[in-house]
Protein backbone atom coordinates (compact mmCIF):
# COMPACT_ATOMS: atom_id res chain seq x y z
CA UNK A 1 0.00 0.00 0.00
CA UNK A 2 1.07 2.94 -0.91
CA UNK A 3 1.87 6.43 1.34
CA UNK A 4 -0.96 8.08 -0.04
CA UNK A 5 -3.12 5.31 0.19
CA UNK A 6 -2.02 4.27 4.11
CA UNK A 7 -2.66 8.19 4.74
CA UNK A 8 -6.08 8.53 3.02
CA UNK A 9 -7.40 5.18 5.41
CA UNK A 10 -6.05 6.80 8.46
CA UNK A 11 -8.06 10.05 7.89
CA UNK A 12 -11.43 7.85 7.17
CA UNK A 13 -11.35 7.63 10.66
CA UNK A 14 -11.84 11.13 11.92
CA UNK A 15 -15.18 13.11 12.42
CA UNK A 16 -14.02 15.42 9.09
CA UNK A 17 -11.51 13.29 7.10
CA UNK A 18 -13.33 13.50 4.47
CA UNK A 19 -13.20 17.05 4.21
CA UNK A 20 -9.49 16.82 4.32
CA UNK A 21 -9.35 14.30 1.77
CA UNK A 22 -11.09 16.76 -0.32
CA UNK A 23 -8.56 19.35 0.40
CA UNK A 24 -5.69 17.39 -0.38
CA UNK A 25 -7.21 15.93 -3.73
CA UNK A 26 -7.65 19.93 -4.15
CA UNK A 27 -3.72 20.53 -3.78
CA UNK A 28 -3.08 18.18 -6.36
CA UNK A 29 -5.61 18.77 -9.36
CA UNK A 30 -5.91 22.94 -8.46
CA UNK A 31 -2.70 23.91 -7.20
CA UNK A 32 -0.23 21.41 -8.54
CA UNK A 33 2.19 21.09 -5.42
CA UNK A 34 4.54 18.01 -5.41
CA UNK A 35 3.15 14.55 -3.98
CA UNK A 36 6.27 14.89 -0.73
CA UNK A 37 4.38 18.65 0.05
CA UNK A 38 0.99 16.66 -0.22
CA UNK A 39 1.84 13.97 1.83
CA UNK A 40 3.53 16.58 4.34
CA UNK A 41 0.65 18.84 4.34
CA UNK A 42 -1.49 15.13 4.83
CA UNK A 43 0.21 14.13 8.20
CA UNK A 44 0.30 17.50 9.53
CA UNK A 45 -4.11 18.38 8.97
CA UNK A 46 -4.15 14.00 10.20
CA UNK A 47 -2.12 15.08 13.96
CA UNK A 48 -4.57 18.08 13.70
CA UNK A 49 -7.78 16.19 13.14
CA UNK A 50 -6.61 13.83 15.63
CA UNK A 51 -6.41 16.92 18.30
CA UNK A 52 -9.67 18.14 17.22
CA UNK A 53 -11.25 14.54 17.55
CA UNK A 54 -10.20 14.14 20.94
CA UNK A 55 -11.68 17.23 22.09
CA UNK A 56 -14.84 16.45 20.52
CA UNK A 57 -14.62 18.67 17.53
CA UNK A 58 -16.08 16.59 15.02
CA UNK A 59 -16.73 19.13 12.22
CA UNK A 60 -14.45 22.41 10.84
CA UNK A 61 -17.04 24.81 11.51
CA UNK A 62 -17.18 23.64 15.43
CA UNK A 63 -13.33 25.10 15.39
CA UNK A 64 -12.52 28.04 17.45
CA UNK A 65 -9.85 30.57 18.16
CA UNK A 66 -9.29 28.00 21.08
CA UNK A 67 -8.75 25.13 19.76
CA UNK A 68 -6.07 26.70 17.55
CA UNK A 69 -4.64 28.49 19.77
CA UNK A 70 -4.58 24.84 21.92
CA UNK A 71 -3.35 23.18 19.21
CA UNK A 72 -0.31 25.90 18.71
CA UNK A 73 0.40 25.53 22.22
CA UNK A 74 0.65 21.64 21.76
CA UNK A 75 3.00 21.81 18.86
CA UNK A 76 5.31 24.42 20.65
CA UNK A 77 5.30 21.60 24.12
CA UNK A 78 6.18 18.99 21.75
CA UNK A 79 9.77 20.49 20.82
CA UNK A 80 9.50 20.10 17.39
CA UNK A 81 11.91 22.82 14.91
CA UNK A 82 10.04 26.06 13.99
CA UNK A 83 10.02 25.02 10.49
CA UNK A 84 7.58 22.10 11.58
CA UNK A 85 5.42 24.18 13.27
CA UNK A 86 5.93 26.48 10.29
CA UNK A 87 4.66 23.73 7.73
CA UNK A 88 1.61 22.70 10.11
CA UNK A 89 0.35 26.23 10.80
CA UNK A 90 0.37 26.67 6.81
CA UNK A 91 -1.22 23.47 6.50
CA UNK A 92 -4.05 24.09 8.81
CA UNK A 93 -4.53 27.87 7.18
CA UNK A 94 -4.66 26.28 4.03
CA UNK A 95 -7.09 24.08 4.76
CA UNK A 96 -9.37 26.26 6.79
CA UNK A 97 -9.39 28.65 3.48
CA UNK A 98 -10.32 25.53 1.63
CA UNK A 99 -13.44 25.37 4.22
CA UNK A 100 -14.18 28.53 3.94
CA UNK A 101 -14.53 28.66 -0.02
CA UNK A 102 -16.45 25.30 -0.11
CA UNK A 103 -19.12 26.51 2.59
CA UNK A 104 -17.85 24.24 5.42
CA UNK A 105 -17.69 27.07 7.43
CA UNK A 106 -18.53 30.90 7.51
CA UNK A 107 -16.08 32.78 9.40
CA UNK A 108 -12.01 33.41 8.63
CA UNK A 109 -10.39 31.80 11.54
CA UNK A 110 -6.65 32.27 9.63
CA UNK A 111 -6.11 35.52 11.26
CA UNK A 112 -5.71 33.84 14.50
CA UNK A 113 -2.96 31.55 13.81
CA UNK A 114 0.70 32.73 13.61
CA UNK A 115 3.35 31.40 12.29
CA UNK A 116 6.33 31.08 14.33
CA UNK A 117 9.64 33.42 12.95
CA UNK A 118 12.16 31.02 11.30
CA UNK A 119 15.63 32.05 11.66
CA UNK A 120 17.11 32.02 7.93
CA UNK A 121 19.84 29.43 7.88
CA UNK A 122 22.63 29.47 5.52
CA UNK A 123 22.98 26.40 3.61
CA UNK A 124 26.53 24.56 4.13
CA UNK A 125 28.77 24.95 1.35
CA UNK A 126 31.72 22.77 0.35
CA UNK A 127 34.86 23.98 -2.02
CA UNK A 128 35.08 23.62 -5.40
CA UNK A 129 38.05 21.21 -4.46
CA UNK A 130 35.98 19.07 -1.94
CA UNK A 131 33.33 19.07 -4.74
CA UNK A 132 35.92 17.80 -7.07
CA UNK A 133 37.15 14.76 -4.46
CA UNK A 134 33.87 13.73 -4.24
CA UNK A 135 33.22 13.68 -8.09
CA UNK A 136 36.38 11.90 -8.77
CA UNK A 137 36.09 9.28 -5.77
CA UNK A 138 34.68 6.31 -7.46
CA UNK A 139 37.29 4.07 -8.48
CA UNK A 140 37.12 2.65 -11.84
CA UNK A 141 38.00 -0.77 -10.63
CA UNK A 142 34.13 -0.80 -9.32
CA UNK A 143 31.16 -2.28 -11.38
CA UNK A 144 29.13 0.90 -11.12
CA UNK A 145 31.56 3.44 -11.60
CA UNK A 146 30.06 5.03 -14.79
CA UNK A 147 26.96 5.34 -12.89
CA UNK A 148 27.85 6.41 -9.96
CA UNK A 149 30.50 9.18 -11.76
CA UNK A 150 27.57 10.36 -14.02
CA UNK A 151 25.41 10.73 -11.08
CA UNK A 152 27.28 12.79 -9.43
CA UNK A 153 28.73 15.06 -11.88
CA UNK A 154 25.04 15.71 -12.95
CA UNK A 155 23.93 16.82 -9.71
CA UNK A 156 26.54 19.14 -9.35
CA UNK A 157 26.36 20.14 -13.07
CA UNK A 158 22.89 21.39 -13.14
CA UNK A 159 21.86 21.51 -9.15
CA UNK A 160 18.76 19.49 -9.64
CA UNK A 161 16.95 18.04 -6.72
CA UNK A 162 17.40 14.04 -5.78
CA UNK A 163 13.70 13.52 -7.13
CA UNK A 164 14.38 15.05 -10.16
CA UNK A 165 17.04 13.47 -10.99
CA UNK A 166 15.36 9.49 -10.19
CA UNK A 167 12.26 11.07 -12.79
CA UNK A 168 15.16 11.41 -15.66
CA UNK A 169 14.43 9.71 -18.47
CA UNK A 170 16.56 9.37 -21.31
CA UNK A 171 14.59 11.16 -23.68
CA UNK A 172 14.75 14.11 -21.25
CA UNK A 173 18.70 14.27 -21.90
CA UNK A 174 20.24 15.85 -25.24
CA UNK A 175 23.80 15.27 -24.91
CA UNK A 176 24.39 16.58 -28.66
CA UNK A 177 23.68 20.64 -27.56
CA UNK A 178 24.51 19.75 -23.70
CA UNK A 179 20.77 20.04 -21.47
CA UNK A 180 18.79 18.10 -19.19
CA UNK A 181 14.54 18.56 -18.96
CA UNK A 182 13.27 17.85 -15.54
CA UNK A 183 9.94 18.19 -13.90
CA UNK A 184 10.84 19.90 -10.19
CA UNK A 185 8.38 20.77 -7.60
CA UNK A 186 4.72 21.01 -8.52
CA UNK A 187 5.35 19.16 -11.61
CA UNK A 188 6.76 22.80 -12.95
CA UNK A 189 9.17 21.62 -16.38
CA UNK A 190 12.79 24.03 -16.83
CA UNK A 191 15.49 22.98 -19.13
CA UNK A 192 19.21 23.47 -17.47
CA UNK A 193 22.07 23.16 -19.37
CA UNK A 194 25.15 20.74 -18.86
CA UNK A 195 29.07 21.08 -18.84
CA UNK A 196 31.11 19.37 -21.02
CA UNK A 197 32.57 16.95 -18.32
CA UNK A 198 28.88 15.80 -17.41
CA UNK A 199 27.82 15.07 -20.69
CA UNK A 200 30.94 12.61 -21.05
CA UNK A 201 30.42 11.13 -18.05
CA UNK A 202 26.87 10.82 -18.63
CA UNK A 203 27.42 9.55 -22.35
CA UNK A 204 29.85 6.71 -21.34
CA UNK A 205 27.36 5.29 -18.30
CA UNK A 206 24.78 5.35 -21.32
CA UNK A 207 27.01 3.36 -23.54
CA UNK A 208 29.18 1.08 -21.43
CA UNK A 209 26.80 0.38 -18.03
CA UNK A 210 23.26 1.26 -18.66
CA UNK A 211 22.58 -1.63 -21.45
CA UNK A 212 23.71 -4.17 -18.83
CA UNK A 213 21.34 -2.94 -16.06
CA UNK A 214 18.25 -2.41 -18.63
CA UNK A 215 15.54 -5.48 -17.75
CA UNK A 216 12.25 -5.27 -19.32
CA UNK A 217 10.42 -3.32 -16.58
CA UNK A 218 12.80 -0.38 -16.48
CA UNK A 219 11.47 1.55 -18.88
CA UNK A 220 13.07 4.88 -20.13
CA UNK A 221 14.61 5.78 -17.12
CA UNK A 222 18.37 7.30 -17.02
CA UNK A 223 19.78 6.01 -13.90
CA UNK A 224 18.97 2.43 -12.70
CA UNK A 225 20.21 0.39 -9.90
CA UNK A 226 22.20 -2.86 -10.38
CA UNK A 227 18.13 -4.94 -10.68
CA UNK A 228 17.07 -2.57 -13.50
CA UNK A 229 15.23 -0.75 -11.15
CA UNK A 230 14.85 3.31 -11.36
CA UNK A 231 17.33 4.85 -8.84
CA UNK A 232 14.85 6.46 -5.99
CA UNK A 233 15.65 9.75 -4.47
CA UNK A 234 16.63 8.14 -1.72
CA UNK A 235 19.51 5.43 -3.39
CA UNK A 236 20.73 8.97 -4.91
CA UNK A 237 21.54 9.92 -1.19
CA UNK A 238 22.92 7.03 -0.07
CA UNK A 239 25.57 6.88 -3.08
CA UNK A 240 26.23 10.96 -2.78
CA UNK A 241 26.91 9.92 0.93
CA UNK A 242 29.07 6.99 0.61
CA UNK A 243 31.45 8.64 -1.19
CA UNK A 244 31.15 11.58 0.95
CA UNK A 245 32.29 8.96 3.77
CA UNK A 246 35.41 7.78 1.68
CA UNK A 247 36.25 11.57 0.92
CA UNK A 248 35.97 12.24 4.32
CA UNK A 249 33.11 14.89 3.94
CA UNK A 250 30.38 12.87 5.39
CA UNK A 251 28.98 15.22 7.96
CA UNK A 252 28.62 18.35 5.31
CA UNK A 253 28.11 16.61 2.04
CA UNK A 254 24.36 15.58 0.87
CA UNK A 255 22.76 15.46 -2.81
CA UNK A 256 21.26 19.22 -1.47
CA UNK A 257 24.61 20.50 -0.44
CA UNK A 258 25.34 19.71 -4.18
CA UNK A 259 22.55 21.60 -5.25
CA UNK A 260 24.19 24.40 -2.91
CA UNK A 261 27.36 24.33 -4.32
CA UNK A 262 25.93 24.66 -7.60
CA UNK A 263 24.67 27.70 -7.26
CA UNK A 264 27.25 29.39 -4.76
CA UNK A 265 30.15 28.40 -7.23
CA UNK A 266 28.09 30.10 -10.15
CA UNK A 267 27.46 33.26 -8.46
CA UNK A 268 30.57 33.22 -7.35
CA UNK A 269 31.99 32.76 -10.80
CA UNK A 270 30.06 35.74 -11.81
CA UNK A 271 26.73 34.43 -13.18
CA UNK A 272 23.41 36.82 -12.88
CA UNK A 273 21.12 36.12 -10.37
CA UNK A 274 18.31 35.59 -12.40
CA UNK A 275 19.89 32.98 -14.55
CA UNK A 276 20.71 31.07 -11.22
CA UNK A 277 16.92 31.18 -10.17
CA UNK A 278 15.79 29.72 -13.05
CA UNK A 279 18.13 26.97 -13.51
CA UNK A 280 17.22 26.22 -9.30
CA UNK A 281 13.52 26.20 -10.27
CA UNK A 282 12.88 29.10 -7.70
CA UNK A 283 9.52 30.66 -8.06
CA UNK A 284 11.10 33.53 -6.05
CA UNK A 285 14.15 34.93 -5.99
CA UNK A 286 14.34 35.66 -2.52
CA UNK A 287 15.41 31.82 -2.02
CA UNK A 288 17.97 31.96 -4.92
CA UNK A 289 19.43 35.24 -3.10
CA UNK A 290 20.74 33.32 0.08
CA UNK A 291 23.54 32.32 -1.84
CA UNK A 292 24.56 35.62 -2.11
CA UNK A 293 25.30 35.18 1.79
CA UNK A 294 27.41 32.18 1.78
CA UNK A 295 30.20 32.53 -0.50
CA UNK A 296 33.06 34.18 2.42
CA UNK A 297 35.64 34.97 0.36
CA UNK A 298 33.62 36.73 -2.21
CA UNK A 299 32.45 38.76 0.71
CA UNK A 300 35.84 39.59 2.07
CA UNK A 301 36.57 40.52 -1.20
CA UNK A 302 33.73 43.37 -1.72
CA UNK A 303 34.46 44.42 1.73
CA UNK A 304 37.79 44.97 1.23
CA UNK A 305 37.06 47.11 -2.28
CA UNK A 306 34.12 48.96 -1.35
CA UNK A 307 34.78 49.71 2.33
CA UNK A 308 35.95 53.30 3.04
CA UNK A 309 39.13 51.43 5.11
CA UNK A 310 39.40 48.04 3.59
Amino acid sequence: MSQTQNLNTELSEYSFGRIVQAFLNYLTVEAGLSNNTILGYGRDLRDFAIFCDSNSVKHPDKITTNILYDYSKKLAKQGKAEASINRSVVAIKMFLRFCKMSGHITDDLTIFLESPKLWQKLPVICSKDQVARLIECPDEKEPYFSRDRALLELLYATGTRASEVAGLKIGDVNLKIGYIRCFGKGNKERVVPMNKTAVAAVEQYIQQLRPKLVKPFSGDFLFLSRTGKVLSRIEIWRIVKKYARLTGLSRQMTTHTLRHCFATHLLSGGADLRSVQEMLGHVDIATTQIYTHVDQDRLRSIHKKFHPRG
